[in-house]
């Protein structure tokens, strides 16, 4: 397995294992799928989640194919969570999502 391949998995466990602990027992890693790819975290119905553990930021292309694995899997909700350089809290890290998911979460919470 290369370096940058094993850091993505540890990146993706991690996440899940934060999941897990945030009250969300079903979150486990997704077989990759290729162009049929629905995204690197499952166990949340409704919702995708692109797991990026990257040096270089593309937050545009990201979100793009985080859209592209939510139609896949007929999700509301797609997210990339982008790990922070220097910190391994899935916790502390960025999740991106775009301004539509956003203002839907906002109306779902209440606001």
């Amino acid at each position: 397995m290369s370096r940058n391949k094993a850091a993505g998995t540890r990146w993706e466990s991690a996440i899940v294992e934060y999941l897990r602990d945030q009250g969300w027992p079903h979150a486990e890693r997704r077989a990759m799928q290729g162009s049929r790819d629905r995204g690197d975290i499952a166990g949340i119905p409704g919702v995708v989640i692109e797991a990026k553990n990257c040096k270089q930021l593309d937050l545009a292309g990201w979100l793009d194919e985080t859209t592209t694995e939510q139609a896949n899997a007929g999700a509301t909700i797609g997210a990339v969570w982008v790990k922070r350089r220097g910190r391994t809290d899935p916790g502390a890290s960025y999740v991106v999502v775009a301004g539509a998911t956003f203002t839907a979460l906002l109306r779902e919470a209440g606001y």
